[in-house]
Formats: structure tokens, C-alpha cells, sequence
């Protein structure tokens, strides 16, 4: 009979315990850490959402049109992997080694159709213009191939090309606390800064 009660009241401590944790821990916790990101970091909490729902500043878009084909009104973004490209349900990168014949195949078209695209020696056309990011998400180019675009996209735009290399120099994101990575340009943000100054 004792250890019977004994049992019955272990069981009762663990089961009250298990409720109190799981408010505290479970609800509570969650709460509180959601409560300060939308207090201090409303933007970055919610998905970092680039305005009139145009999708997020963390994820690469195309700027193509229905057939696959540059817009030339916009800056391009890297290539990507990630299912038919810049896919959220699918990052990843192509898994393909730098001595792969498929990748070097596909680095040396892409290489060749963006120096036509941009008038440029295939030699001009920075790395990250013709390889997909390890995610196949990233929405980031860098500065050099930013430049590289500027004459085209000024162009395309009717707009002077000291103007476009302006907001390009204004979107410009420094390297990680000052010294980790590279300087890049959100393409997005970039593309969108610039129908904005268009429209303005």
C-alpha cells in the first residue's frame, strides 16, 4: 500500500512538473524571445520582408522574363541551384567539384553569354556572376559585378550611367564586423531602390 502511494504521488510530482515546465519553457520562453524580437528587431524577426510583399531581403530573386531571358532594365543575380532557382524548399548548392566537366561547361556558356550580355571580355566577368552561392539562396552580388552592369542597365533605363553607379556605390554593405567576407549589393534591394529613384 505505501509503495503504491509512493508511486501515485511520484507519478503526481513528475506530471505537475512536466505541466509548470512546459508553460514556462514552452509558452513562456517562446513568448518573452518573440516579444523582444518584434520590440528590437521588428524587421529581421518577421522575415526581413522587402516592401509591397516583393518577397525577402534573405532570399535571391531572378530578374527574367517567361522565357528565362535577362531583363536588361535590372541588375542580374548570381545563378542558382536551388530547384529552378533561388527555391526556399530546395537550397542547396550543385554539389559539382571545380574539376566537374558539367561545371566547367556551364561556367564557360555562362561566362560567355554574360560578356555578350554586358560587352565585355569573358575575362571582365567576375566569379560570383557565374557560380551559384553553397545555399543557392544568396541574394547578394558582388560590387565588381554590379559595376559590370551599370552601362546596361542605364541604358535599358534611359538614365545616366553616373546616376546608376551612384545607387549602386549607396547600396553597398560592408564586409562583417569590418573584416569578415566581402563588400556585396543586396540585388534586390538595389533593383528596387531603383524603380523607387525612377518613379520618384
Amino acid at each position: 500500500m505505501s509503495s503504491t502511494r509512493t508511486a501515485l504521488r511520484t507519478t503526481g510530482v513528475a506530471v505537475r512538473a512536466m505541466l509548470i515546465l512546459t508553460l514556462v519553457l514552452g509558452v513562456g520562453y517562446t513568448l518573452v524571445v518573440t516579444g523582444i524580437g518584434q520590440l528590437l528587431l521588428p524587421s529581421q524577426a518577421n522575415g526581413s520582408p522587402l516592401p509591397d510583399d516583393k518577397g525577402s531581403a534573405l532570399i535571391g530573386q531572378s530578374f527574367t522574363d517567361a522565357d528565362g531571358e535577362a531583363l536588361p532594365e535590372y541588375f542580374q543575380s548570381r545563378p542558382s541551384a536551388a530547384g529552378d532557382g533561388y527555391d526556399g524548399t530546395s537550397s542547396g548548392g550543385s554539389n559539382l567539384g571545380p574539376e566537374n566537366a558539367d561545371l566547367i561547361t556551364a561556367i564557360q556558356e555562362r561566362k560567355a553569354a554574360i560578356a555578350a550580355r554586358e560587352g565585355v571580355d569573358p575575362s571582365e566577368v567576375p566569379a560570383d556572376a557565374v557560380t551559384a552561392s553553397g545555399s543557392g539562396l544568396d541574394p547578394h552580388i558582388s560590387v565588381a559585378y554590379a559595376l559590370l552592369q551599370v552601362p546596361r542597365v542605364a541604358e535599358a533605363r534611359g538614365l545616366p550611367e553616373a546616376e546608376v553607379r551612384a545607387l549602386v556605390a549607396s547600396r553597398i554593405q560592408g564586409r562583417d564586423l569590418g573584416f569578415l567576407g566581402e563588400e556585396r549589393i543586396n540585388v534586390a534591394e538595389l533593383n528596387l531602390a531603383l524603380d523607387e529613384q525612377e518613379g520618384a
